[in-house]
């Protein structure tokens, strides 16, 4: 399902992640911690590009997220971006993800350099 090029992009991070094993690691950890919930919107842009509305809570607050899926030749996901709202429940979203997977990705992708 994933290509091995995929480029994963999401507002709880500082950066782009490449990486079908890193971006796997993400998927799995953010379908069970963002909560209950259902896509409830799936449109074909173009042959090789959906877009999806999933609407659902995070400790019980309404979370929403949109997304951008593009696909290779072989219907590999080869990019996706996603977009989400509210903030107060995107930060408690971010912080389980960040407590899950901090030891997992780089401490670039959580934050800005130092400068």
């Amino acid at each position: 399902m994933l290509a091995d090029n995929i480029v994963f992009n999401s507002p709880i991070l500082a950066r782009a992640i490449e990486g079908r094993e890193a971006i796997a690691a993400i998927f799995a950890q953010s379908s069970s911690t963002r909560g209950s919930g259902a896509y409830t919107a799936e449109y074909k842009i173009d042959e090789r590009t959906t877009f999806l509305r999933w609407v659902g809570t995070m400790d019980g607050h309404k979370i929403e997220s949109l997304e951008v899926i593009v696909d290779d030749e072989q219907g590999r996901i080869v990019e996706r971006t996603i977009a989400l709202r509210p903030y107060p429940a995107v930060k408690l979203f971010r912080d389980a993800m960040y407590a899950a997977l901090k030891d997992k990705l780089p401490p670039d992708v959580w934050d800005y350099p130092a400068q």
